[in-house]
């Protein structure tokens, strides 16, 4: 989520839902200091405020009457008539749900009328603590949260990136051209009778054990790995050295056992940073064979008639993709700058959204991968979002200085833009897109895709404008 998200979703969320999130109302009265709290996402200390605030013993007499007069309407008791429940039967049976309605009616009241008055503007869930509530008695409770920072980005029009170079490499058609026909060549198997060479591809099967440290005699159904035909390149260049290494040369039906060790920012965080102990079995040798270079191969990669055609349009693409992502890593230093320019301190509500929305990207990622629940269920959690941390800190900066620059530029989105957006959307998902605008206006999501754009807009502006 995003700063601006976060404001959104706080502003949506009334103080008594809030209250929800935040304390636990199971006990009557008095707010006890060490029971019923729920966990608590700390503040930033320099941009944390709080609040004491109170209702009068009649405002809250009042509360309770009025809710206690709807319970009897609507209760059903056996033994009384419907309307004619005794209010100490009422008081009695629904005390926790009538106090937690009168909760719900004044903490918000109460809340956004002192926050006026003082003249703030939470960004973050307000916490409660302190509170009593009691019919007769009023209503008091302290709410801490936190506010924006104050953010001065004078000189943002000073920051300059070098301007890269876009014009494409022979080298880099070179690659372009070898990764078409790579993804268009067929892995035949080696008839030769011959050891693995770099360029072969091996088909393996392994078993694999996770080597655990000392003394740790725990099992858990994801310590074996194991593997049927699985294909590895030897010298490619997505393969580890060690199983390069243990391949070259080994023939098929060869057996042989192998330790590899993980380095620690591994891709696969099930083998980050462990030692796993291998048996490894070679069940054939293979090799690619690549297309010919010829106008029927062209005409197979698109609208092209001869293999002129398409070594043309294939500059013309790598140029433009190599021009598109130069631009968007200039961008990316640019905004890196900004952030590096401009101090000011960051609301922990918002680097905490960023990190669950970066672990949420990360798990998701791991699921398509494979990765069970129950694995997911075995990771550090902890590590994880600590790990996230200085990334997210750095996001939620740059959203917010370019929120900033962007109103003093005053960079707006147009509405067509938007709607094209949604059109995209709709094809993608095939929901309709009345239905679809509709529901993402009514959940905000129209609305932090406007912030989003706003922001990516300000970016290129400063880009043509600085770079």
């Amino acid at each position: 989520m995003t700063p601006n998200e976060t404001v959104d979703a706080a502003a949506e969320t009334t103080p008594a839902e809030q209250t929800e999130l935040t304390h636990d109302h199971s006990h009557e009265g008095h707010d006890h200091s060490h029971e019923g709290h729920v966990h608590r996402p700390p503040f930033n200390p320099e941009l944390t405020r709080s609040v004491s605030v109170e209702a009068s013993a009649e405002e809250v007499s009042k509360a309770y009457s009025k809710v206690i007069k709807r319970y009897s309407k609507l209760a059903r008791i056996p033994g009384f008539r419907p309307g004619k429940v005794p209010e100490a039967t009422i008081r009695n049976r629904f005390a926790k749900d009538i106090r937690q309605e009168v909760l719900e009616s004044l903490v918000q009241e109460r809340f956004v009328a002192e926050i006026k008055a003082q003249g703030l503007t939470p960004i973050s869930e307000p916490q409660l603590s302190e509170l009593f509530c009691e019919d007769g008695q009023p209503l008091r409770f302290r709410a801490q949260f936190e506010t924006a920072p104050a953010i001065e980005v004078t000189g943002y029009d000073t920051v300059t990136v070098e301007k890269p170079n876009v014009a494409l490499e022979d080298a880099e058609y070179e690659a372009e051209m070898d990764r078409v026909l790579d993804s268009h060549a067929t892995i035949e198997p080696v008839e030769d009778d011959r050891p693995l060479q770099d360029g072969d591809w091996a088909e393996i099967s392994f078993t694999g054990a996770r080597r655990k440290p000392e003394g740790d005699t725990s099992v858990h159904e994801a310590d074996e790995i194991d593997g049927e035909d699985v294909m590895v390149e030897i010298g490619g260049k997505n393969t580890l050295p060690a199983f390069n290494d243990a391949l070259r040369g080994q023939s098929k039906g060869s057996e042989f056992e192998l330790e590899v060790s993980y380095p620690s920012d591994f891709g696969d965080v099930r083998l980050a940073g462990i030692t796993v102990d291998y048996k490894v079995t070679v069940n054939g040798i293979k090799r690619k064979v690549y297309p010919e270079k010829n106008d029927e191969f062209a005409k197979q990669l698109g609208e092209y008639e001869t293999w002129a055609d398409f070594e043309t349009g294939l500059r013309e693409n790598a140029t433009a993709g190599k021009k598109q992502q130069a631009e968007t890593e200039a961008k990316g230093k640019l905004v890196d700058a900004l952030v590096e320019k401009f101090q000011f301190p960051v609301p922990e509500s918002f680097v905490n959204q960023q990190i669950d929305v970066r672990l949420d990207r990360g798990l998701r990622a791991l699921a398509q991968q494979g990765m069970t629940r129950e694995q997911m269920q075995t990771l550090d959690f902890g590590r994880l979002r600590e790990a996230q941390r200085d990334e997210a800190v750095k996001e939620v900066k740059a959203s917010l200085i370019l929120d900033k620059i962007a109103a003093d530029m005053n960079v707006e989105v147009k509405e067509e833009d938007i709607e094209r957006e949604l059109m995209i959307l709709s094809l993608q998902t095939r929901e309709p897109l009345e239905t679809l605008r509709s529901r993402m206006n009514e959940d905000g999501t129209v609305g932090r895709m406007r912030e989003q754009m706003r922001r990516e807009a300000t970016a290129t502006a400063l880009y043509e404008k600085l770079a």
